[in-house]
């Protein structure tokens, strides 16, 4: 009997992520419920199902694991990733249970009132990966820089040369500390040493991959944007042809103003923040760079720095530098702002 309903009727089904478990709730066209069932985020479990419901439609939530079960079920249905910051009719009910989210989900997908999320190819994720690693290693030594600082001053030692570089090691090599503490220093000291060897060898990766890369070698053409900036930009963005205006892009950078509005009255606030935090973070990262290097963007933070400040401006330029991004990867153009 469940078989024939499955095969009368379009099935939608609803899947409420978990890190090692998944839990669907299967919906027919009028919205009643056929099964829920709990499956093991493995492959044999997850391909059982998706054989039994091949054909349907399916929705999941853009969770950290998300892609694994998003390979797997897109080879037997149609897979949709939901965004999960406006998808919030779930995030935000009182009453939270997996049954009901998995429903919820399936009972949206039938509306078609899924607000869809984007889903890179699997060069572009692996390029995310890539470029993200190594943000993530640059925090970890910046973290542990800091812990070397820390000791020093501990032991009130304020003027130093960069304990970093070949002078600086020397120094500490003559430095009277404790046991504990020369224990400590040598370890920190040792551990970002290793850092440094992996954000060479990913530089390395990076450098290549970005010399095989058309558009981001047409990044590398505006100043304050490297290797590693073009691939990470390129990256975030995927194909900028997503987008269907530069309002888009900058909206999925996070980098428009919010705006509030009553009767005839509009305001405009901050920036959203919401939308793709690396790419507004190394946008920023790169306008800071191009105000020194490039007369065009530096005239325009001048402008607007004069009225709100820097910070306000700098945002301005990123936003700026976003929108000569979104032409250039458009038309396959060179940086030439005139």
């Amino acid at each position: 009997m469940l078989e024939a309903r499955i095969g009368e009727y379009p099935v939608c089904i609803g899947l409420d992520v978990h890190k090692r478990y998944s839990y669907a709730a299967i919906v027919d066209d009028l919205g009643e419920i056929i099964e829920e069932v709990r499956i093991e985020n493995t492959k044999q479990s997850l391909e059982q199902f998706a054989m039994k419901y091949k054909g349907a439609k399916a929705v999941i939530e853009a969770t950290g694991n998300y892609r694994f079960i998003y390979d797997v079920l897109e080879n037997y249905m149609e897979v949709k990733l939901a965004h999960p910051y406006k998808t919030r009719i779930i995030a935000e009910a009182r009453i939270k249970n997996d049954s009901l989210d998995a429903k919820m989900l399936a009972h949206l997908l039938r509306a078609n009132l899924i607000a869809e999320s984007y889903v890179p190819p699997k060069e572009v994720r692996e390029l995310r990966d890539l470029t993200r690693l190594r943000k993530a290693l640059i925090e970890d030594r910046n973290r542990l820089k800091n812990r070397v600082h820390a000791i020093l001053a501990k032991n009130g030692i304020i003027d130093y040369p960069n304990p970093f570089t070949k002078k600086g090691r020397e120094f500490l090599e003559n430095l009277d500390l404790s046991e504990i503490d020369r224990e400590l220093l040598e370890i920190n000291l040792s551990i970002i040493d290793k850092i440094n060897e992996k954000i060479k060898r990913i530089d390395g990766i990076i450098q290549e991959k970005a010399k095989e890369d058309n558009d981001a070698i047409l990044l590398t053409t505006i100043p304050g944007i490297s290797y590693y900036s073009a691939l990470l930009i390129k990256a975030e963005i995927g194909d900028a042809n997503r987008f269907p205006n530069k309002f888009k892009l900058v909206s999925y950078a996070g980098l428009c103003p919010s705006i509030k509005q009553s009767g005839n009255k509009e305001i405009k606030g901050h920036i959203t923040k919401q939308g793709s935090r690396m790419l507004r973070w190394i946008l920023i990262q790169c306008a800071n760079v191009a105000i020194r290097h490039d007369e065009y963007l530096r005239s325009f933070y001048l402008r607007i720095k004069r009225r709100r400040g820097h910070n306000i401006a700098i945002v301005a330029t990123a936003r700026k530098m976003l929108v000569c991004i979104y032409y250039m990867l458009k038309r396959k153009e060179v940086y030439n702002p005139r």
